[in-house]
């Protein structure tokens, strides 16, 4: 779980900088990333942000699972303004006697669409990689971000991870007794197994509420105090968001 939550745990330049740096300049490029039309300043971010994963030692197939899906939806765009999008014919295709023409401007439209997620989603994961979550919530408080939001998140995902490991117990007791021995026997072992995390949501809900109300929780969560600025962190964030520009206006 602790791959899950923060994969980096090696110091890095970038994973040292200030959360705050990182996520206003994170929001600069995803502004420019998705106002742009073409194509090439979109990969570029999307280049830019695989080579910041892999330089911040991400395994592989996790970075795979972060962007399987965003691209999945990347291409099913893709396809859905080639063959349905657009007024100039490319080719065509004859199934099952049907014809399904592709449009150049269609397929130039999906391209785009699709460069702008790759491009977004790869700004996103970097940024996630490399900054604690709790770090984030708490650039995020200083952006003035409502604070009910914030603390509905950190409760969201310190629990998430609680209930997979109890998920986990769970799967392996009924596996360990034949649970999943046959297709009958394993949809009623999962659906005992989602009925028992539920249970054990409600239970785990009322004893840490109970917990922090007797520690003095008054409805705000305490997040992580931010050191003075630096003139050098700044310095390279703002020379970078403007390089990034000068390369989305060429």
């Amino acid at each position: 779980m602790h791959r899950l939550s923060h994969p980096v745990s090696t110091p890095n330049p970038v994973t040292l900088l200030d959360p705050r740096v990182k996520l206003v300049s994170a929001l600069a490029l995803l502004v420019m990333v998705v106002s742009c039309t073409g194509f090439a300043f979109p990969l570029l971010a999307a280049a830019l942000g695989l080579a910041l994963c892999l330089w911040l030692g991400v395994p592989a197939r996790l970075i795979f699972v972060r962007f399987a899906e965003p691209l999945f939806i990347a291409a099913v765009v893709l396809i859905l303004k080639t063959f349905f999008s657009g007024t100039e014919p490319l080719f065509s295709v004859h199934p099952f006697g049907l014809e399904i023409v592709a449009h150049r401007d269609g397929l130039a439209e999906g391209g785009a669409i699709a460069a702008r997620i790759a491009g977004a989603v790869a700004v996103v994961a970097a940024v996630g990689f490399a900054t604690p979550f709790t770090d984030l919530m708490a650039a995020l408080s200083w952006l003035r971000v409502p604070q009910g939001l914030i603390d509905v998140a950190l409760f969201a995902w310190r629990y998430l991870f609680v209930l997979f490991d109890d998920a986990q117990v769970v799967y392996a007791a009924q596996r360990n007794r034949l649970g999943y021995a046959g297709f009958r026997r394993g949809l009623r072992s999962f659906g005992m197994l989602a009925g028992t995390l539920v249970i054990k949501a409600f239970d785990t809900s009322q004893t840490i509420t109970t917990a922090m109300v007797q520690r003095g929780y008054d409805g705000n969560l305490p997040l992580l105090k931010h050191r003075p600025f630096r003139a050098e962190e700044v310095t390279a964030s703002v020379l970078f968001v403007a390089a990034m520009g000068m390369l989305r206006w060429l």
